[in-house]
């Protein structure tokens, strides 16, 4: 146990453990220092300079996201030079940062604004020194050189390190990897870490707005299982609270002639990866068997490990289920031209975005999903079109693809998939009711999570992988020993799809876990909480050819080569 000793901010006494920053114990005691380049996630680097305290005894001032506290330590968090000194601070910073306010997902949350009108801070007292600096667009991700301020999150997050750092001092600069070796996988943790909104997802709004002003367009939305519970961040919500109800009932008011529900498609993506996985633990091939509903890991095998390929499992991914269900189902019970509809999908993901243009998705010349949003993409249309999601009336999803399982709905959280296909598998394999439908093991915010489950006496070894730069572990351990696993999951982003690159900001472990949370809350209150029992699953595979339900629901995967890095003249 940390040793507890006592120090004194701003003339208070407080207890801390002897390892624990300056910033971390004025944050558990509500005192606020502010901070841009920090973030709980992420190594020290104490490159703004946002975050200075001044230490009785110490001649310069301390950056108190790096500094230890010490047993009587004296701080003061708000002194008049602390004060002088962040103002100052800032006005450089906004020297290396473009002003272009209006355009960028943090103006009505921006930390470096609120700290420019807190200090008074003269915006333009320094002349905009990264003004030549590139914009460079790579697949769905916009990277703006003139905004960046060199806090290197976006390079310390990376987990593939496709973003690279050159020169040093004043003249540092961060840009895309030009290698032939080094791809983004468009997971979008670049662009949750950035403190400032350098990075951002290209922006699909405009053209979703002009779709919804045509009479003659049949607009249809759906949104990921995660959605729900984070989508009530922008909107002064707990975190992790459901607003399933709300969503729809936004999403209508805007204009969508329908509104469906994702967790629908993932009940779809658990019974189909079920049934592979039962094949492929019958026949030996090809185990272990990867998951492959995270378009950032599946781009990832593809550019780094192509050897994996065949591991993947060959079952789309919800949303791309269910965007073939909606044109390929759906529009044909309700006789609507397949020329007039058009699918957007709400996602927790930038990959997202990336993967609806993949020609292999495509059924007959035509792809499942149109257009992608993400979660701070809707934020800003409902804020715009004044949505209150406070306020607004609920509504339920539209029929036949808006009711899941409580399977369905985990999908958005790390294990949830592992979890969802494991009941349909055991209660397949066993042809015996489920007496303890929770997995506990594959939950969880651990990096690396295993367990063993015992089916008709045979041992069925999974394993789950929380963030991408975990997977060199798993690797290694399947190279060691091939038969370690039978059955992987593995998501990019922390904490899985609640962490998305698309995800409201800021977010850290505490906001992961409770939007988690929220899910878990939903599957245990459901009536139904194994996919294959959803009654339009059983209804589609009762009555669909089996080329409709291939066509749908697989899809196959090839090797990568590096894509184009795009200069923008603007964003």
């Amino acid at each position: 146990m940390d040793k507890k000793i006592k120090v004194i901010i701003d003339g208070k006494e407080f207890f801390a453990n002897e390892n624990q920053t300056i910033l971390e114990v004025a944050r558990e005691n509500g005192i606020r220092i502010p901070f841009l380049c920090f973030h709980p996630d992420l190594e020290i680097k104490a490159n703004c300079r946002i975050c200075v305290v001044e230490i009785k005894g110490e001649k310069e001032l301390q950056t108190s996201c790096s500094i230890k506290v010490k047993n009587g330590m004296e701080i003061l968090t708000n002194s008049p030079r602390v004060r002088r000194a962040r103002k100052f601070n800032l006005e450089l910073l906004f020297s290396q940062h473009k002003k272009e306010c209006s355009k960028c997902f943090w103006y009505l949350n921006c930390r470096l604004l609120n700290l420019a009108k807190t200090h008074n801070v003269k915006i333009t007292r320094f002349v905009d020194r990264k003004r030549n600096r590139k914009i460079y667009k790579f697949g769905p991700i916009i990277f703006d050189g003139k905004k960046c301020i060199d806090c290197q999150n976006c390079f310390e997050v990376c987990p593939v390190k496709y973003l690279e750092i050159k020169n040093k001092g004043p003249e540092i600069e961060v840009f895309p990897s030009p290698k032939k070796n080094k791809e983004c996988i468009y997971c979008g943790q670049c662009i949750v870490h950035c403190s400032v909104g350098a990075i951002q997802e290209e922006n699909d709004l405009k053209r979703i707005e002009n779709f919804l002003q045509r009479k003659n367009k049949v607009m249809v939305a759906q949104f990921a299982p995660s959605i729900r519970t984070t989508i009530g961040e922008g909107f002064d919500f707990s975190y992790g609270k459901d607003l399933t109800e709300k969503i729809t009932a936004g999403l209508k008011k805007i204009g969508f002639n329908f509104v469906f529900d994702t967790a629908v498609g993932a009940d779809f993506t658990t019974v189909a990866e079920a049934e592979e996985l039962i094949e492929r633990l019958k026949t030996g091939k090809h185990l272990p068997m990867f998951t492959s509903c995270c378009p950032a890991w599946v781009n990832f095998v593809e550019f780094y490990q192509p050897k994996l390929i065949p591991h993947l499992t060959t079952v789309r991914s919800p949303h791309i289920i269910l965007g073939g269900v909606i044109k390929n189902y759906f529009a044909k019970k309700e006789k609507i031209n397949l020329k007039n509809i058009i699918v957007v999908s709400i996602m927790p993901c930038t990959a997202k975005k990336y993967e609806i243009k993949r020609k292999e998705l495509k059924i007959k010349g035509i792809s499942p999903v149109d257009y992608v949003l993400t979660t701070r993409e809707l934020i800003q249309l409902f804020k715009k079109h004044k949505i209150d999601l406070k306020n607004i009336n609920p509504e339920k999803p539209d029929l036949p693809l808006g009711f899941p399982t409580g399977a369905g709905v985990i999908y958005g959280s790390s294990g949830g998939v592992m979890e969802s296909a494991l009941r349909t598998v055991y209660q397949k394999l066993t042809q015996q009711p489920l007496t303890k439908i929770n997995f506990e093991k594959v939950r969880g915010m651990d990096g690396v999570k295993t367990a063993t489950i015992n089916i008709n006496g045979k041992e069925i070894k999974v394993g789950v992988v929380n963030d991408l730069k975990n997977i060199k572990t798993i690797l290694e351990e399947i190279k060691n020993n091939p038969e370690s696993f039978h059955y992987l999951e593995v998501m990019a982003c922390r904490g899985g799809c609640v962490g998305g690159g698309g995800q409201p900001l800021p977010v850290d472990d505490k906001i992961r876990k409770a939007r988690s949370s929220g899910l878990y809350q939903i599957d245990e209150q459901r009536e139904i909480r194994l996919a294959h029992e959803n009654p339009v699953v059983k209804d589609f595979y009762q009555f669909a050819s089996k080329e409709i339900i291939r066509s749908i629901t697989q899809t196959k995967y090839s090797s990568k080569k590096k894509t184009r890095i795009k200069i923008l003249r603007k964003i």
